[in-house]
């Protein structure tokens, strides 16, 4: 496109906040399928996930974006305009701290290191979504939506929920900002691409909706994403094992039936933030290692390059010398 084509800074920067948005709005209603508390409080928030790769791909400016998205999300929720306001405040300022720790450490959208994969984790997630739950949990205690007693097990499906979306879905759109399909790939290897994802789905079913404790059968599929696949296998992965965990959570089935509402969020916190933190580890050392494989071998295809020059017609260490007590001696 031409230079005159090209939309204006202001209109593009709109258009973004828009999308941003839109896609706040239209997740948050898929979230709240899943509602546990005063019909707003979902153990899983996809609105996070989105925010902060917004904040991450295109800049701190976004935030009216989040915030306008967050706003008409929980007007049609009450309790009144106020609590609204300060819920919405809450919702945009999580993902922005959490992009600024994600800054302050280095973070690469790539998630191609191993401090990258533990920032997202640790910072992104557990530590920056302690904001949004802290603030939003306080409005509806201090509005009388909530009584004093409700607050700790609200604030952990409100901090699980909030989390968990930036621990499945941060990964999964930042490996497809990224992925490009792929060309000349065997059939074997799309094959090995489908068995995986289908046998992900299956065992995560049965493992999540099991009155035994069957959890950990999920790991194996885990690490061959990670380890054949890496980031674009795991991301997708970690979606599907996430969501059966979630949805057998919400309906108190499997391994979260028998308990309180807090202790089933603490092992479905747990749960998920160990399945994204052995994903994204494992993609980012296997990345790691072929990163430095191939720049292992271009240093080799230098050097032979390099040694082919000095004697481009015969062998290394048989060149003849152009004085003769030279060529006496190599004789």
């Amino acid at each position: 496109m031409a230079r005159s084509e090209r939309l204006p800074p202001y209109v593009t920067e709109g258009l973004r906040m828009a999308a941003v948005a839109v896609a706040y709005y239209a997740t948050a209603k898929i979230g709240l399928q899943q509602q546990l508390v005063r019909g707003q409080v979902t153990p899983f928030w996809p609105p996070t996930g989105i925010a902060v790769v917004a904040l991450l791909v295109w800049g701190r400016r976004m935030w009216p974006g989040i915030a306008l998205g967050a706003f008409l999300v929980n007007l049609a929720l009450g309790p009144s305009i106020l609590p609204v306001l300060v819920i919405t405040v809450g919702n945009t300022l999580a993902p922005l701290c959490a992009c600024l720790l994600l800054g302050r450490v280095g973070f690469r959208t790539a998630l191609d290191r191993l401090q990258d994969a533990l920032a997202l984790v640790f910072l992104g997630a557990l530590l920056g979504m302690v904001i949004s739950a802290t603030v939003g949990t306080s409005a509806l205690v201090a509005s009388g939506a909530l009584t004093g007693h409700d607050f700790w097990p609200t604030w952990s499906v409100w901090w699980t929920g909030d989390a968990v979306g930036v621990l499945i879905v941060t990964p999964l759109l930042l490996a497809a900002r990224t992925a490009r399909w792929p060309h000349g790939v065997p059939v074997l290897r799309w094959a090995e691409a489908v068995a995986l994802l289908g046998g992900t789905a299956v065992v995560s079913v049965l493992a999540t909706r099991s009155s035994l404790n069957l959890l950990f059968l999920v790991v194996p599929f885990l690490i061959w994403a990670a380890f054949r696949f890496q980031l674009p296998g795991a991301a997708p992965c970690v979606l599907i094992v996430s969501v059966s965990a979630i949805f057998a959570g919400a309906d108190r089935t499997g391994p979260f039936s028998g308990r309180d509402l807090l202790s089933d969020m603490v092992i479905l916190q747990a749960f998920n933030g160990t399945v994204s933190l052995t994903a994204l580890l494992l993609s980012a050392v296997v990345t790691e290692r072929n990163r430095t494989l191939r720049e292992i071998e271009q240093v080799c295809d230098r050097l032979t390059e390099a040694l082919s020059r000095l004697a481009p017609d015969e062998p290394l260490g048989l060149q003849r010398s152009p004085w003769p007590e030279e060529r006496d001696h190599q004789r």
